[in-house]
């Protein structure tokens, strides 16, 4: 039997990359369109594709509540104080997330062969207008299967000669839960810092935590407000969704990654990000100088990556 298997499909005027691993039990779906993971899923003891994601697999617009599934956020995240901001006195436009999630990306690279499979993307400064970035900078995104895992890379390439550029990314994925009651957040011990966000925007006001570790010491009618946490001191970054009920967890290691928001509408969902850069501040900053921003040199390139392992627990 072949390990890995790359499929494509056009449902509901949507372009489906499908990417299974057939030996593991292992699939996900990423739409072109935002090069969104619209699907994470495993094949539980009766052979049924079980979903981890909210609304898993479902293309259809929801009559209220969030609609996505796994946003992918850049080259800004959260919003821009009234729709825009200035970089190096250049005007940027733009919404929620910035401009990644609403572009067709193309498929650069794929393979099925060896011990892993994966779906590389690509956006390059062809296909962003100067009001939404100035500078020539490419992206390619890569979703990765293997040993179990997902892995999620984002290779940033500066084709600028002489300036230096300033992004900030990450992904938005909203994992699935029976009810809002139902699920819970363990994360590990260490030094987390919270900036607080009213109305959307950093507000200044900062706390620091040190954890002990366990269930996330935030009560979830703070969710849909954003909690966004700096991991300052985290030794062993690895945090567990699980949706006891329906036997769904999800390990998430974020090594490496600077900041993370949890947020939830009141839905059946908690998304956990890795976020490399920060929202706006209510007294808006240029661009190039906003907190957590991550600076690329002229020429050079940014590697940032996490992984998610879905397991199925026995629902006995």
């Amino acid at each position: 039997m072949t390990k890995f298997s790359h499929s494509e499909e056009n449902r509901d005027g949507r372009h489906l990359d499908v990417l299974t691993d057939e030996e593991n039990g292992l699939r996900i779906i990423v739409s072109r369109l935002g090069a969104q993971l619209i699907s994470l899923a495993r094949v539980n003891e009766a052979g049924n594709w079980i979903g981890f994601l909210y609304r898993d697999d479902d293309l259809s617009v929801p009559s209220q509540g969030w609609a996505n599934h796994a946003t992918v956020m850049g080259y800004y995240i959260h919003r821009l104080k009234n729709g825009r901001s200035l970089y190096r006195g250049h005007e940027i436009k733009g919404g929620t997330h910035g401009f990644l999630r609403a572009k067709t990306w193309h498929l650069a690279e794929s393979s099925t062969e060896g011990s892993g499979a994966f779906l590389k993307y690509q956006i390059t400064p062809e296909d962003f207008s100067p009001s939404e970035y100035p500078l020539k900078v490419s992206v390619d995104l890569t979703y990765q299967i293997d040993a179990n895992k997902i892995g999620v890379l984002f290779e940033f390439r500066n084709h600028e000669p002489e300036l230096t550029a300033h992004v900030s990314f990450g992904l938005h994925p909203g994992f699935g839960a029976t009810s809002v009651e139902s699920f819970h957040l363990q994360m590990p011990r260490g030094c987390y810092r919270r900036y607080f966000s009213p109305g959307n925007f950093l507000s200044g006001e900062t706390r620091d935590i040190e954890f002990a570790g366990g269930e996330m010491p935030f009560s979830k009618t703070e969710l849909p407000g954003s909690i966004i946490l700096e991991l300052v001191d985290v030794a062993r970054p690895r945090f567990s969704y699980v949706d006891p009920p329906s036997g769904r967890w999800v390990m998430m290691d974020l090594a490496g990654v600077p900041y993370m928001t949890l947020w939830s509408d009141g839905g059946p969902f908690l998304c956990v990000e890795p976020c490399w850069g920060l929202p706006d501040h209510h007294e808006q900053r240029a661009f190039e100088e906003k907190q957590g921003i991550q600076i690329i040199p002229p020429g050079g390139e940014l590697r940032a990556s996490f992984t998610m392992t879905p397991q199925l627990a026995s629902c006995d």
